[in-house]
């Protein structure tokens, strides 16, 4: 094995849907998984019995641990509309995610504060700000896609702004 192999914990998961981390020989549970990823400690889960790599599985079940308690950073129709961009989209949308939740983290260690108390309260002040800036940012997004759609003749004049479209049909109809 290489290095960096030793160093990931394997965390095996049983039938009986127990967890056991074999680097400290003991039974953990999602909360210890989830410490593990606040932590950056590298891991992987795997199946007891078959070998197979779940860890994907295992992260998807904290994230719906974390959004059944207290607020939820997915909405509804935040979800519904995920679930319309797998299929020809999805690596765009998982690029696009990727990118974006890596700039943050980007944002908070230059700023060297990222578990702080200071962190927390700067960012608490911030929200509506930040926002504000993501929703810009989202629709600097839209319309770069809109406008390379366009570009290139792509799905037949669709695209725009909504209020170029509203226009284009107000003359339309005139």
């Amino acid at each position: 094995m290489s290095k960096s192999q030793d160093s990931i914990r394997t965390i095996k998961k049983y039938p009986n849907r127990r967890l056991y981390d074999s680097h400290t020989s003991s039974h953990v549970t999602l909360a210890d998984i989830r410490r593990l990823v606040q932590e950056e400690e590298p891991f992987q889960v795997v199946d007891a019995k078959t070998g197979e790599d779940i860890t994907r599985s295992i992260l998807l079940q904290i994230i719906q641990e974390a959004e059944s308690d207290g607020d939820p950073i997915f909405s509804s129709d935040m979800l519904k509309n995920i679930i319309r961009f797998y299929g020809p989209f999805q690596g765009v949308l998982g690029s696009y995610l990727d990118e974006s939740i890596q700039s943050m983290i980007e944002v908070q260690t230059q700023a060297g504060m990222q578990s702080t108390k200071a962190w927390s309260d700067f960012m608490q002040g911030q929200v509506p700000m930040m926002q504000d800036m993501m929703r810009q940012y989202v629709e600097q997004s839209r319309q770069l896609y809109l406008n390379t759609q366009n570009m290139f003749g792509l799905f037949g004049g669709l695209g725009g702004s909504p209020e170029q479209n509203d226009k284009n049909k107000k003359d339309g109809e005139e």
